[in-house]
């Protein structure tokens, strides 16, 4: 994958083109995106079941850690006949709204193109890790059903804005030094569920001092009140920011229950 990085930072790329790699063991076909940032991975057609995957990776929206929390989960999903995309979302800087937009965007470009590239459009889930996994649950909570997701997969995400347990970085970087006490009701995604969210799949560290487990928790408990389904998986060790590092000790244990969870539905 380091090698498909190289060449999109090299070519000069419209707003919508595909590009054209030699097939080596059923590559899948890879589409770049200007507006937003993103990059789809499609299975071969033989393969493909219509499932898609939207990608947000974490980064405190500060920046962007689209190594393995993006591009290394391309084989995965392809693997099992699924649609990947990573979004280069634009970081707020100031400006809460862009990052948001950029996400919400990706869902619809999904959505419209799904004809085109063999997606069902009622099949299209969000996956965020740290800061993007509070992006992909503030837009699976705030969205609506042009951008909504259908199903959403969290790695150790930033869930709350509140004090006592938000990620201070992220919260800064977001909503900026001094936040209302409106904006922080407003981001804190554990409030913001309701019977529409979609189900969710959260898989975390028990030892995690960057992003406590009480966001995954509360976040979790919010969903079963509201009768949505939800499943929650918590190692006892790694930390945070593991992604799809092979050096996790539980990663063929993770990689395993999430496609039991993808199967399962």
């Amino acid at each position: 994958m380091k090698f498909l990085r190289k060449m999109f930072t090299a070519m000069s790329l419209g707003a919508l083109a595909t590009v054209s790699l030699p097939a080596q063991n059923g590559a899948p076909r890879i589409i770049r995106i200007d507006n937003p940032k993103m990059t789809v991975f499609l299975p071969p057609t033989s393969a493909a079941t219509g499932r898609a995957v939207v990608d947000l990776p974490g980064g405190g929206y500060s920046h962007l850690a689209t190594g393995h929390e993006g591009f290394d989960w391309v084989p995965y999903f392809n693997g099992m006949g699924i649609a990947y995309a990573v979004v280069e979302y634009t970081l707020p800087a100031g400006n809460r709204e862009l990052p948001y937009k950029d996400a919400t965007d990706a869902i619809k470009k999904m959505r419209e193109h799904a004809s085109e590239w063999g997606i069902k459009t009622d099949d299209i889930g969000i996956m965020g890790s740290s800061a993007g996994g509070h992006l992909a649950t503030t837009v699976a909570t705030h969205a609506d059903t042009t951008a909504r997701p259908d199903f959403q997969i969290l790695f150790y995400p930033v869930i709350s804005m509140k004090d006592e347990i938000t990620h201070g970085g992220s919260r800064k970087s977001l909503l900026g030094e001094k936040p209302s006490e409106a904006d922080i009701l407003e981001y804190s995604n554990e409030l913001k569920v309701t019977a529409d969210t979609p189900p969710a799949i959260i898989l975390l560290s028990d030892d995690d001092k960057g992003v406590v487990p009480a966001n995954s928790l509360r976040y979790y408990e919010a969903l079963h009140q509201a009768g949505v389904p939800a499943s929650m998986v918590i190692y006892p060790s790694g930390g945070h920011g593991w992604g799809y590092k092979p050096s996790f000790k539980y990663h063929d244990a993770m990689l395993n229950q999430l496609k039991e969870w993808l199967t399962g539905f």
